[in-house]
Order: structure tokens, then sequence, then C-alpha cells
């Protein structure tokens, strides 16, 4: 699409996305919506398995909301298009891997956004905050996810500090996967799609049910739902030709062939 503030390229079975907005990758109303729509189809597309989200340039990753919206009279409230902010943060059923490559500053909603991601990467030059404090409002998205993804005390300083921190601290708290040379981060993304893309993907999609639904569910009720195939990807694994390949290959001692069916 031309001009458009997102690049999309498909390259086999991974798409990826690249959020290219000048000057700094920020989001408004339509690029959100346009994101919704990229992910929507990537959801949907049965040849799509694994998904790249990236930003151009070497300085932004993505700011977050664009504040130039909000000052010509964007609410902050309104209407972002299917799968909420940046179509990643409310879409339901997306049981496909999602990677973030970080390569530079992930603020506020960018940082929020990257944490919809199943894994990240990021740049040796990367650099993290949520500083919605400063401004008087509530990194929402961010104080439900950030206090379970690393530990409690370290979620709630940097929520209520909004300081700065870089990539290798990222790291030590395991926000992200793995610190790279900015020259070597896509291609290490790529890699990871690739590997991931071989996979089986009835595999992955019940993984991610399972992890999502089983967040706020006590482990013996969680347990039992997959054990009687009460989740619907497990329900559809459990019956599914890739199933039967998975057991013939390991019984010829070869690799399985899958066919996401």
């Amino acid at each position: 699409m031309t001009d458009s503030p997102i690049r999309t390229e498909r390259r086999g079975a991974v798409l990826e996305v690249t959020l290219d907005r000048p000057k700094a990758n920020a989001i408004d109303f339509a690029t959100s919506r346009i994101m919704g729509e990229v992910f929507t189809e990537f959801r949907d597309d049965p040849d799509l398995r694994v998904a790249i989200l990236t930003g151009a340039g070497e300085k932004f990753f993505c700011p977050g909301w664009d504040l130039k919206a909000a000052a010509g009279g964007e609410a902050v409230d309104g209407d972002y298009g299917k799968g909420g902010f940046g179509g990643l943060q409310e879409l339901r059923g997306l049981n496909k891997p999602v990677i973030a490559a970080i390569n530079g500053i992930a603020c506020g909603g960018g940082l929020e956004l990257a944490l919809c991601a199943d894994m990240i990467l990021a740049a040796d030059h990367a650099s993290f905050a949520l500083p919605e404090i400063r401004s008087g409002t509530v990194a929402d998205a961010a104080s439900i996810k950030l206090p379970r993804r690393i530990p409690y005390h370290i979620a709630m300083e940097l929520l209520f500090t909004g300081r700065w921190f870089d990539a290798e601290e990222a790291a030590h708290w395991g926000l992200v996967n793995r610190v790279l040379p900015a020259s070597d981060l896509m291609g290490a993304a790529r890699q990871m799609a690739d590997d991931l893309a071989a996979g089986p993907p009835l595999v992955f999609a019940a993984i991610k049910e399972i992890v999502r639904e089983a967040e706020d569910m006590k482990f013996n009720d969680a347990l039992n739902r997959i054990t009687q195939s009460q989740f619907e990807t497990v329900e559809r694994l459990y019956r599914s030709e890739d199933q039967k390949e998975g057991a013939r290959a390991f019984a010829e001692k070869r690799d399985p062939v899958w066919k996401g069916r």
C-alpha cells in the first residue's frame, strides 16, 4: 500500500510487519486500524504461521500513542480498530507465534505493544520506559502484563517511576529473550521465525490457547480442561492428521511433515 504506515512482506509462512511512520513510528487511530487488519489477516490465513513485528529505522521501535494526534483531537480512549491498540492488544484467537524485534526506543504504548508478542529480541542499543506516570496517565496494559512477566517489585518500580532501562537490564529481568548487535537483529528474528514456521502449527495454537486461558484458572481446573480436550485447539490437535503424523515420524525415526490439519 502506497504511503502506508505499515509495510508487510511475506517470506513463505512468515509475515514481516514493519511500523514505518516517520519520524518516530508513533501510532494514531489510522495506523492502529491498519495494524488490526494486518494481524487479523495473519491470524486467519492458514498459509501464514509466524509473524515478526519491528520498526523502520534504527532509532525507534515505537514510542506508543501519537501525542500530536492527541493534540489534534484524537481521544486516547477512541476506536483503535480490530485487536485494539496496535492490532494486537485485544486480538482474539491469535494462536500463532509473534516475535517482536526491538530495533530502538520502545516506550509507553510501544513497550505495551512489544509485550503482546510471544518472544522479544532486542538490539543492543534498544531502550525501554513506561513514562505515562510523568504525564499523569496510566500505562494500563503494562500495569496488567508487566507484573506477570518480571518480578513484581521491579515491575512496580518501572511503573511508578517511569525510568528508562536498557536492553541488558531488560534481558536481566527476563523481559526480552535475547540482546543482539543491531546488525544481527533481523537475521536472528528471521531465523527464529523460520524455525517456528517449520514446527507443528496445531501444537503452537494449543500452547497459546492454554497459556492464555489458564492464566486466571486454578492449576487443576486448567489441567482438567486440557486432558478432557475442552480447549478448542487441543480438541482439534488430537483429531488432526498432524497428531498422527507426529506419532508415525517418531516411530519411524524421521522428521515429521506438518500440514496444519
